[in-house]
């Protein structure tokens, strides 16, 4: 019967076998407590370095954030807000996402770092709050 040629087992050699540790030898637990042995890095009463400021350099890109890193701060923020994250301004009545991130830019309290990449392959970070905004959104917003 053709049934007969079929290997059941689809082809895969059995793994072998562990070996039997031996009567009467310990077999090690490994409970993953190792808080008691020392990391052989790290010297008897050394402490892991402390991490150092970061230089100040002079930056070599704009201090203008551009439309396209506000649309993705207003979008990300917005979307934070919509799922319940902690709203950082005073809400006088607002209710929409999106403008309570447009009021949070204005005031400068957007929690986020803007990383700008540079074409040698470094970056440069920049924090919401240090970059100057266009006043475009007055327009949305029917601010004067």
């Amino acid at each position: 019967m053709a049934d007969d040629d079929y290997d059941m087992d689809g082809g895969y050699v059995d793994e072998p076998m562990d070996p039997e540790p031996d009567e009467g030898a310990e077999i090690e637990e490994d409970n993953g407590n190792n808080e008691d042995v020392p990391d052989p890095l790290m010297g008897e009463g050394e402490e892991k370095p402390e991490q150092q400021e970061p230089v100040e350099r002079p930056r070599k890109t704009s201090k203008f954030m551009t439309k396209y890193e506000r649309a993705r701060i207003l979008g990300t923020r917005a979307l934070q807000i919509s799922m319940n994250a902690p709203v950082m301004v005073e809400l006088e009545g607002e209710t929409d996402p999106l403008e309570i991130a447009m009021k949070e830019l204005r005031e400068r309290k957007i929690p986020f770092t803007i990383r700008r990449y540079l074409p040698d392959g470094s970056y440069e970070d920049w924090g919401v709050d240090e970059l100057i905004v266009e006043d475009s959104w007055k327009r949305q917003v029917g601010g004067t």
